[in-house]
């Protein structure tokens, strides 16, 4: 198999299993907002899960990202047997470090709520300090598994780590089709614990299969684990930066009407399902590619690789984005709204949606462009970055929650995200030379005229057809899917007659 032929081949068999991840995913919050709503205990929920894993999943993250190039070298100087003993040395420093950071969440709880969610009082104050206590476990799982899977990437293995989101999900779906009772919340953040650890062991097995064996070892003078500390300290100020913007996001959302935060939680995850199916597939093959081309000092690779991924981001990000703007109320409707979720939660959540995937171009490249500067070693730049983003969001959530309530919040974000991506590209020709800024924009006309038609396709069959046919619930889940079908299709043909390259790619591979 070629190389072009096993980047595809990875790539979507990473979509395939992320896609149904995320569908079991989403019918998971679709039961969740089914048995529990979208009020004041989901609010406390979502804050409590948010305050239980933001420090691990910000170290994580970053952990993930500076692991697999720093693997690869020592795949290629010692061999497996020194990827195994460097794996071994890692995971006994997360132990610690996760072990020191759930103590400290355990007795500073109660200030880490204030911090993330000032509007609470009495009551809801006491129960996100309890959910938050309960919740704590995970960020241990949590590391464990963003190390584990950094290995397995850097061994080119993805399905383990692909399917990871299974099990987990499997445990909420479990509980919420047979085992809910009488909406206890405490309940859903032990079954939120059960479920990080299926995550975490479903990775145990190919881990081992590589002949990892546990042992209780840490060695601090590692040059490698000096260099991953070196590496880290951009990316995870970079990471932390990403987490505050949520913290901003929740605390300020904490002081609106109840139901806020749910209704950002809900929607946000709307629009990550399709960053997380096919966005999150193409960086994360490409991320190996792009480091080993600045290994051997291609650029024109790094530039090649870079075109192919931006302007397949394109394809995939601007037809979605007028889809989600098109099509945001009757989809929350549709796949939220029944039991405890009422039409005020299916309103919010929908405003919500709409404003967040303005956005959702740009958080797609800046993801994309963000392994790029990694593949460089220049863990700098993004840093950078996501200070820059949290200025302009945090500025804009200030300007525009006055007017707009918790769509204002969705808005900043979106806003911050687009400019902040321009700035990369800005960036990133000053340091690699042109790197075909004018295909790029030739591309995102060419898709968002297309985008455009499509959406021309989708309102008059949904809203239009719509109107005429009897407005059951099944007929409007039929004219849904028949909307997203039609239109996918025009779509598709007019980025053929546009000849749109990337997606001759596409088809072809």
């Amino acid at each position: 198999m070629t190389k072009k032929r096993e980047l595809a081949y990875s790539a979507a068999m990473i979509s395939i299993m992320t896609l149904i991840s995320k569908a079991l995913g989403f019918l998971r919050e679709v039961m969740i907002a089914n048995r529990f709503g979208s009020g004041m205990e989901t609010d406390t929920y979502f804050v409590a899960m948010t305050a239980s894993v933001i420090i691990v999943g910000t170290i994580g993250a970053a952990l993930n990202t500076t692991l697999i190039p720093i693997f690869s070298e020592i795949g290629e100087k010692y061999g497996r047997n020194g990827k195994l003993k460097y794996l071994n040395n890692v995971i006994n420093i997360v132990v610690v470090m996760t072990l020191i950071i759930v103590i400290l969440g355990y007795i500073f709880s109660p200030m880490v709520i204030k911090i993330l969610a000032k509007g609470f009082q009495g009551e809801q104050f006491d129960l996100a300090v309890t959910l938050n206590r309960i919740g704590l476990p995970i960020a241990i799982l949590l590391g464990f598994s963003h190390v584990f899977s950094g290995f397995l990437h850097s061994s080119q293995i993805f399905g383990p780590p692909a399917i990871s989101g299974f099990p987990y999900n499997f445990v909420f779906l479990i509980y919420l089709f047979f085992f809910v009772k009488d909406g206890n919340i405490i309940a859903l953040m032990v079954v939120s614990v059960i479920a990080a650890l299926a995550q975490f062991l479903i990775l145990v097995p190919s881990v081992r299969h590589m002949g990892y064996r546990y042992g209780f070892e840490i060695n601090l003078r590692d040059k490698y684990l000096r260099k991953a500390m070196m590496l880290i300290l951009p990316v995870l100020i970079g990471s932390a930066v990403q987490q505050i913007n949520v913290i901003i996001d929740k605390t300020l959302a904490s002081g609106l009407v109840e139901g806020s935060i749910s209704a950002l939680s809900y929607a946000s995850k709307i629009n990550e399902m399709v960053i997380a199916v096919f966005i999150m597939a193409i960086t994360t093959v490409v991320f190996p590619m792009l480091s080993k081309a600045f290994t051997q000092d291609d650029t024109h690779k790094v530039k090649e690789i870079l075109g192919q991924g931006i302007n397949i981001i394109l394809i995939i990000t601007v037809p979605a984005t007028i889809g989600l703007i098109l099509l945001a109320e009757p989809m929350v409707y549709l796949f939220f709204q029944r039991n405890a979720f009422d039409e005020v939660a299916t309103y919010m959540t929908s405003q919500a949606l709409i404003y967040y995937s303005i956005g959702l171009v740009g958080s797609s490249l800046r993801l994309m462009l963000n392994k790029v500067y990694y593949s460089f070693q220049d863990t700098k730049t993004p840093m950078v970055n996501g200070v820059i983003a949290v200025g302009i969001n945090l500025l804009l959530n200030l300007l525009l929650i006055k007017s707009m309530g918790h769509r204002g919040l969705a808005l900043a974000t979106s806003i911050s995200a687009t400019v902040t991506t321009i700035m990369l590209f800005l960036s990133l020709r000053k340091k690699i030379g042109p790197i075909g800024l004018t295909n790029y924009l030739i591309c995102f006309m060419k898709t968002l005229t297309a985008a455009l038609c499509m959406g021309i396709v989708v309102f008059l069959i949904f809203y239009k057809l719509g109107a005429i046919i009897a407005a059951t619930k099944l007929m409007k889940i039929l004219l849904l899917l028949l909307s997203v079908v039609v239109g996918a299709v025009v779509y598709f043909a007019l980025c053929m007659v546009f000849k749109v390259k990337e997606l001759r790619l596409i088809v072809k591979r």
